[in-house]
């Protein structure tokens, strides 16, 4: 006879929200290599797109008369002298301006896919940080696959924008003007067009974990992504909800806290007022950063997080049981001549 065995209550698996806000504190060196990555890039980006524009303008041929204009400081020889400086630069400009949209985006894909190796394999080990064994190989193609797609997916919301001006205007003409009509189809088709990019970077940011969990190729990854999605729906929703949330906060306090040094622009250089503004953006930059991090990390607790062993099961053992007594039939009579049971006395 086997024992009865009773199942305890296993224990539930910790959150992943609140797992991806202890990454943040726990581990500061992944915070400061995922700023590190993003800024060297938007640093990079800022500098060329300057230093292009400085070169675009040293281009423009400018007289002595529309240098006269332009001290004037009358709005309409000012047009006039601008008008005359920029004719015949738009070629130039359109041209430039593709090779520098090129050059970058080529540029974001290499070291945003670096970057996010970089940023999963540091995750992956302070998770399995009690399993040095345990390794993750990949393949750096797919990361650059996701990141070529997340840049078309920007270049698409672009064109959908400027159709929805196209829309717009279309409904809107100098015979009929109907400026509210405009603006309502271009808001419409614009949120639409934002709204759908939206959820595509997201799938596609996710899609990453994959790659460097499943060593999958840039559609399983992606595949992968939406199944995350239907298997684990309330904990992805927890997770965007509880962090969206943190974001709020964060532009919340940003936009209170810049507004203390635009109040003094009158009263102190305007290069104090924009360090500080700067200070407090970049601050702010970071906190978003961070933030990402830790959501990114959550979500690589939702698909690798280790598992929790439920407590084992309690085995009661069988009663032990006595061999019963054999009492006899009662239909059984009782021998006389047993000296047991006699009471004759022995003579």
């Amino acid at each position: 006879m086997t024992g009865v065995r009773y199942a305890t209550h296993s224990m539930k698996r910790r959150s992943p929200t609140l797992e991806g806000f202890k990454l943040i504190f726990r581990r500061p060196a992944l915070g400061i290599g995922e700023i590190s990555w993003r800024w060297s890039f938007g640093a990079g980006a800022t500098a060329l797109l300057c230093f292009s524009f400085l070169e675009y303008l040293d281009t423009l041929p400018v007289s002595n008369r529309d240098l006269f204009l332009l001290h004037t400081r009358q709005p309409a020889f000012i047009s006039k002298a601008l008008s005359h400086i920029l004719a015949g630069s738009g070629q130039r400009f359109m041209v430039a301006s593709i090779l520098l949209t090129l050059t970058l985006t080529l540029a974001w894909v290499v070291i945003a896919s670096l970057g996010r190796a970089a940023t999963l394999k540091g995750l992956l080990s302070y998770f399995w940080s009690e399993d040095a064994s345990k390794t993750f190989p990949f393949r750096m193609k797919a990361l650059y696959g996701l990141n070529f797609l997340r840049a078309g997916a920007v270049l698409a919301v672009m064109v959908g924008s400027v159709g929805a001006m196209v829309l717009g205007g279309m409904v809107s003409s100098e015979k009929d003007p109907s400026p509210g009509l405009a603006f309502l189809i271009f808001l419409a088709v614009a949120t639409v067009a934002w709204l759908v990019w939206s959820l595509m970077n997201w799938i596609l940011s996710v899609a990453s974990i994959f790659v460097v969990t499943s060593n999958a190729d840039t559609l399983g990854a992606i595949g992968d992504a939406v199944g995350l999605v239907r298997e684990h729906p309330g904990a992805v929703v927890a997770v965007g909800t509880w962090f969206g949330l943190a974001h709020v906060v964060a532009i919340s306090v940003a936009s209170s806290v810049i507004a203390f040094p635009v109040a003094f622009v009158g009263l102190l250089p305007g290069s104090v007022v924009f360090l500080a503004v700067l200070l407090i953006a970049m601050f702010y930059f970071a906190v978003v950063d961070l933030l990402y991090l830790g959501r990114l990390g959550s979500y690589v607790w939702i698909v690798e997080g280790p598992a929790i062993e439920p407590a084992p099961e309690i085995v009661v053992p069988p009663p032990v049981i006595p061999p019963p007594v054999y009492l006899g039939s009662p239909d059984e009579r009782v021998d006389p001549d047993d000296l047991i049971l006699s009471d004759i006395p022995v003579s």
